[in-house]
């Protein structure tokens, strides 16, 4: 394992935020890059299909936890992944990373793609994960629903609801691309995998599941399914976000996810469904 020093920066309100550390760690014979900020409570990461992006909400929430967010293998410039043939594969693949960077438990993230995996495995380790956060999941998706593709430009347009409102995506780097879309197709599944909504219905887990009303990738609306069959779940829908809510609507984003990592069951909107519009 290895890992680069802290670097101390000073924010805008006055508090320190640790710049991110960059670390790998060798894990199911895999060799996985992550990134870490912050202190307290581990808060682990699992991204979205476009691969790991530190996003302003991500730096929002390294004030309250130590957040590592995960390249899982196969994306960004990890090598190329022909091994890994499911989502449970992946999720087990992440629970072994996490233990090997000595961390037992903790409250896990996951994002469209992500938040697959992150329940995967919550199911797998139910006695690890404390609390789980699903940031415009993409497990139960629409009939027929394809992955977001394309330049640049339309990408924004599926990802933002306001995307003249912040800076351009960049240009991908093509082997990249091409190598991440070949994984995510292998890996997404059914748009409703069967055997995953069956093992929910027993997930004791704390869960918060984030919605942009104005989402273009996944449609809002599946959030009931979540409702109907986790246990232990707090639907949440972030007005005037899209699909990328952490990037879009950050101060919201990181309000209603730190409070519910913080309160759990006094959670401030308990079990009722709500708008979050700070």
């Amino acid at each position: 394992m290895s890992k680069k020093g802290p670097i101390v920066a000073q924010t805008q309100d006055g508090l320190q935020n640790q710049a991110p550390r960059e670390g790998f760690i060798e894990a199911d014979g895999f060799r996985i890059r992550y990134m870490e900020a912050g202190q307290g409570t581990p808060l682990v990461h699992l991204h979205g299909a476009g691969g790991m992006r530190l996003t302003p909400g991500y730096d929002l929430l390294c004030r309250h936890h130590r957040v590592v967010a995960f390249e899982m293998p196969g994306f960004g410039s990890s090598p190329e992944n022909t091994r890994t043939r499911t989502m449970a594969e992946l999720a087990a693949t992440m629970a072994m990373a996490v233990r090997d960077l000595g961390i037992d438990k903790f409250n896990l993230m996951g994002t469209s793609f992500g938040a697959k995996v992150a329940l995967w495995l919550a199911v797998q380790r139910p006695e690890r994960v404390e609390a789980l956060v699903l940031e415009a999941p993409a497990a139960i998706r629409p009939a027929g629903s394809e992955p977001s593709s394309g330049s640049p430009e339309e990408m924004a347009r599926r990802l933002y609801a306001h995307p003249e409102r912040l800076a351009p995506l960049p240009v991908p780097d093509l082997a990249i691309q091409a190598k991440t879309r070949a994984l995510v197709a292998r890996l997404r599944g059914p748009d409703r995998d069967a055997d995953l909504e069956t093992q929910m219905h027993r997930l004791p887990t704390p869960t918060l599941v984030l919605f942009g009303t104005l989402d273009h990738v996944i449609p809002p609306e599946m959030g009931r399914f979540y409702r109907e069959l986790l246990p232990n779940c707090h639907l949440v829908f972030v007005y005037d976000a899209g699909h990328a809510i952490s990037t879009e609507r950050p101060e919201a984003f990181a309000e209603v996810t730190v409070d519910f990592l913080e309160r759990r069951e006094a959670f401030v909107v308990s079990r009722t469904e709500t708008v979050i519009h700070p």
